[in-house]
């Protein structure tokens, strides 16, 4: 396809984006702050900035080159979408592979990360193919699927990136059924309590077509954004993931491998900057 249309849908008059139901509580305030979550960020290891050139990670010494003008817009729209309702905790995921979901997911955590204040997560909870340890040239384990089994606690599964607003969760060891893990309490326990630390909590999730994660996890958190590849990912495609969620509360549409031209078209409002074939 040479574009996707209504690349972002349109917030409504009462400014709830299309298929987002209103929070009828904001669950970081309902969830309170539990004993684990009590000093969480005094006992959190930091790491230094190392990333991988083969990344392509946005540098906030470099704001003005396309990519992170990009992403800042993505973080703009997002920030205006907190202001007129709870959204704390989005899951990023895309149709099919090789769409840049993970490339999508760490550079906006990175954009949030530069304001001022903005406490920001980064989770891996692709446990079927995780690169988020990679990007940032840091230890897979431990992380998330050692925290879910009971192995370590939650300040040993975060890294915090030292100087900056930005914490990691990596996905951690292998395990050998990802959706049955997901399906424990704990995970939504998880979901619904993070956001009283950060205030952006950003996972990088499976292929929507290709496992039921996605799908699982988008029922847990505030929303999702999809990424889709110009001039590969088609319309049936996208159609047929939106079509395969249990609950539309799908954000916008992030568009990665844009030219210049279509960049800035009336049609494109959430976009991403890439020429590379990162995930």
């Amino acid at each position: 396809m040479s574009r996707v249309h209504d690349a972002l849908r349109r917030s409504d008059p009462s400014g709830m984006p299309p298929g987002v139901r209103p929070a009828t509580t904001a669950r970081a305030a309902q969830a309170g702050p539990s004993a684990e979550l009590a000093g969480l960020l005094e006992r959190i290891e930091s790491i230094p900035y190392t990333p991988s050139p083969e990344a392509s990670l946005i540098d906030s010494a470099r704001p003005a080159e396309p990519p992170a003008e990009e992403f800042r817009s993505l973080r703009t729209r997002l920030n205006h979408l907190q202001t007129l309702q709870p959204i704390h905790s989005v899951v990023i995921t895309s149709p099919s592979p090789a769409e840049g979901k993970s490339f999508t997911a760490a550079n906006l955590a990175l954009a949030q990360s530069h304001l001022e204040g903005n406490l920001t997560l980064l989770c891996d909870f692709d446990f079927r193919r995780p690169v988020v340890h990679n990007m940032f040239q840091m230890p897979r384990s431990p992380g998330a699927t050692e925290y879910l089994q009971g192995k370590a606690q939650l300040h040993e599964v975060i890294r915090r990136v030292e100087g900056t607003n930005l914490y990691i969760m990596p996905a951690g060891e292998a395990v050998l059924n990802p959706l049955e893990l997901l399906n424990l309490a704990e995970v939504k326990t998880l979901f619904d309590r993070l956001p009283s630390v950060f205030n952006w909590v950003i996972l990088d999730s499976p292929p929507l077509l290709f496992a039921a994660d996605a799908n699982l996890m988008s029922t847990l958190v505030h929303g999702l954004l999809m990424v889709v590849r110009l001039g590969s990912t088609t319309i049936e495609v996208v159609t047929r993931a939106i079509g395969s969620l249990c609950q539309n509360n799908i954000l916008g549409i992030v568009v990665n491998c844009a030219q210049k031209s279509e960049l800035y078209s009336k049609y494109t409002y959430y976009h991403s900057y890439y020429y590379s074939k990162n995930e």
